[in-house]
């Protein structure tokens, strides 16, 4: 499917985590597609050593798991995207382009099953803070503090195109679609938003 793709080349493989991560240094990939059921160190520990050695490198968790633990043990080590492997045919490739992006991907059974469990555990819910990518967390707190897209930018040391998509799939993951949810949102999960630089005005209790 990648070979036939006009998106994107294969230049390499592995079969292991550590190869994978001798691989990652050779051939230097934009994107690596990574099985999260590697034999010996597994495809999140893998992911772990390769998003700190190589921080430009996106990774694609590819998985037959759903679950909630697979799923954030995932993007907590660093894995932008996560895909099951049924879906795969589907899924694959738009999340590729989505990493590519800057942005960051779930198959769409899993923000399903993720949106259910956030809805029975009401508006508090750690779990969704857990899925943001760590730049996504960062903008979402930015952006709870009341902090604009071009402030975020210059905080960041990011374009601001790239600030809007992280802030458009932030919102998305959380299931809000205005700025005054997303500060409701951090209120209720212990991330009590602090006044931007430029706001000296005290805050009302």
């Amino acid at each position: 499917m990648l070979d036939q793709s006009q998106d994107f080349e294969v230049i390499g493989e592995a079969e292991t985590g550590a190869e994978a991560i001798a691989a990652c240094k050779q051939c230097n990939p934009d994107v690596i597609v990574m099985d999260i059921g590697l034999p010996g160190m597994n495809g999140i520990e893998t992911t772990q050593v390769i998003v700190r050695s190589a921080p430009g490198t996106r990774v694609v968790m590819l998985s037959i798991y759903c679950d909630e633990h697979s799923v954030v043990s995932a993007i907590r080590a660093g894995a932008q995207a996560y895909v099951l492997k049924q879906a795969a045919g589907r899924d694959l490739l738009e999340a590729m382009r989505a990493v590519s992006r800057g942005e960051s991907y779930l198959s769409p059974q899993i923000s399903a099953n993720l949106a259910r469990r956030m809805s029975r555990a009401g508006p508090r819910s750690s779990l969704a803070l857990e899925i943001l990518a760590p730049r996504e967390l960062q903008v979402f707190r930015l952006v709870a503090a009341g902090n604009a897209s071009k402030d975020i930018a210059v905080t960041l040391d990011l374009s601001l195109e790239t600030v809007r998509s992280y802030r458009k799939t932030m919102m998305k993951k959380l299931g809000v679609s205005n700025i005054a949810a997303v500060t409701r949102f951090a209120i209720a999960n212990g991330e009590a938003p602090k006044a931007s630089q430029g706001d000296r005005r005290t805050p009302v209790r």
